[in-house]
């Protein structure tokens, strides 16, 4: 049973997720503050820690250069107006984040899609006729190498790895491009739409409406 650990000190919060993830079959250990966080953290092992940033005692930021050494995955929970939160965060070594308030499906997505990428042996990622090699970042479309520049690569990763969620294109573009989303949109657009090109993904890689992109099917 995979093991998750909650830092959250809104103990609704921690408690909604906590029995959320709980149905799905983790087993998890809820942390209201950074002290206890951190002696979790130290006294056992985890496959994934969900780390809120504003903590009493030790912050997200101080704990997540705590795990660093140990390897264990992070998603960092911010609130939605703190850009530079999710920025900083990303640039210290986390995992992923998910802006509060959330849906608790999506979480679960990205909970999923995060331990797969860490438990995945091969390092590989399927969808439709396109296989993706993240070790030597290459891509293949029925068997045949396809030529993706590093932005579009990522980009198609976060994608498959989080197939069926809808992703709001400042998500997508602070993860790729590592950088405050500005409310600009032709960088992310025209990657999206080279990928679709590529790829051939006209009918997988949706359009959100006022939200961003999905990419959409079971394979």
């Amino acid at each position: 049973m995979r093991k998750i650990l909650i830092v959250e000190d809104e103990e609704a919060i921690a408690n909604l997720i906590r029995i959320n993830l709980t149905a799905e079959g983790y087993h998890c250990t809820c942390a209201y503050d950074g002290t206890t966080g951190a002696d979790y953290i130290e006294s056992d092992c985890f496959d994934l820690i969900l780390l809120d940033i504003m903590l009493p005692e030790i912050n997200g930021y101080e704990l997540l250069e705590y795990v660093k050494p140990i390897g264990t995955p992070v998603i960092f929970l911010t609130a939605k107006s703190a850009v530079d939160d999710r920025i900083m965060g990303l640039k210290l070594g986390a995992d992923d984040y998910i802006a509060k308030p959330f849906q608790v499906g999506e979480l679960i997505a990205r909970v999923e899609a995060l331990l797969r990428r860490y438990g995945k042996i091969n390092n590989r990622l399927c969808f439709a006729d396109v296989e993706i090699d993240m070790a030597s970042r290459t891509v293949k479309r029925a068997g045949l190498p396809i030529d993706l520049t590093v932005k579009e690569f990522d980009l198609l990763v976060e994608l498959v790895q989080n197939k069926n969620v809808a992703l709001y294109r400042e998500r997508l573009y602070e993860k790729v491009w590592r950088e405050v989303y500005v409310g600009d949109t032709r960088t992310l657009d025209s990657h999206i739409q080279r990928l679709r090109k590529k790829l051939g993904w006209d009918n997988y890689i949706k359009t959100v409406f006022r939200i961003g992109y999905r990419l959409e099917g079971e394979a």
